[in-house]
């Protein structure tokens, strides 16, 4: 059987976004993140966390130090009863990158590849779930992966109407995401 799953893009929608984010003591998380997936934990949502890492592939910090960031932060969220099934993310750049890493992927949003690779690794109903990011690139994913629901967090930063009108709805953090979804189920 399906499941229904939210999505979310880690900088600026998990931790503020302080530019490459690559150590524990420059992760900082936003708050009422944690009220916000205990929710979604109870709605039964499944919690997957799709992010572009292009720090990776322009060499400001390694793969290694990304899994240990993405472990630590994994165990801070059970640490409030919350479990993220898993976090995906994307080295490449199509512009700005070491060799390796340099290239046009399908993993990179607003490529559908981390969502898809989702989708098909915990049957995840598309029409039951929710993108929550806080750039257009991630609304655009969302949508092509046919996710029914896209949602715009502001994190501090303003949008222009166009900008708004990409996403389904636009809240200022996370912690506005229940009261969302709550009104629409």
């Amino acid at each position: 059987m399906s499941q229904k799953a939210v999505f979310l893009d880690r900088d600026g929608v998990i931790n503020v976004d302080h530019a490459y984010v690559h150590k524990i003591e420059d992760f900082q998380f936003i708050e009422g993140v944690f009220d916000a997936c205990q929710y979604f934990t109870e709605q039964g949502y499944l919690i997957v966390v799709v992010t572009n890492q292009s720090g990776i592939g322009r060499g400001y910090y390694n793969e290694a130090q990304f899994h240990a960031l993405s472990e630590w932060m994994c165990q801070e969220f059970t640490r409030y009863g919350v479990a993220i099934a898993k976090v995906y993310f994307c080295p490449h750049h199509p512009k700005n990158a070491l060799p390796e890493y340099l290239m046009e992927c399908t993993c990179r949003k607003p490529q559908p590849g981390m969502l898809m690779q989702a989708i098909k690794e915990f049957d995840i109903d598309v029409t039951q779930s929710v993108m929550v990011g806080d750039k257009v690139s991630d609304i655009q994913a969302a949508r092509a992966a046919g996710v029914n629901t896209a949602i715009l967090v502001e994190s501090g930063q303003a949008f222009d109407d166009k900008t708004m009108e990409c996403a389904d709805f636009v809240c200022s953090s996370l912690k506005n995401v229940p009261k969302i979804l709550s009104s629409i189920s």
